[in-house]
């Protein structure tokens, strides 16, 4: 199943400015996050939970952001 990030990449842009600044905030290195990011690896709980904390994601927005499917 792949996800799409789009409307995560773009928060990422929003927030952080790049992507190695929101992996460091993250606590994980920048090809770790694009792998994520890629459909590689999925992120875990901690990671989307972490991530909504630093980008200022509601916990109800968690589906848009980490669960929209590609079609």
């Amino acid at each position: 199943m792949a996800y799409n990030y789009r409307k995560l990449r773009g928060k990422i842009k929003e927030v952080c400015g790049t992507q190695d600044e929101f992996s460091s905030r993250l606590g994980i290195g920048r090809v770790s996050l694009s792998q994520r990011l890629n459909n590689q690896l999925e992120f875990t709980q901690d990671e989307i939970f972490k991530s909504c904390d630093i980008l200022d994601i509601k916990k109800d927005e968690i589906p848009v952001y980490f669960f929209t499917l590609n079609v």
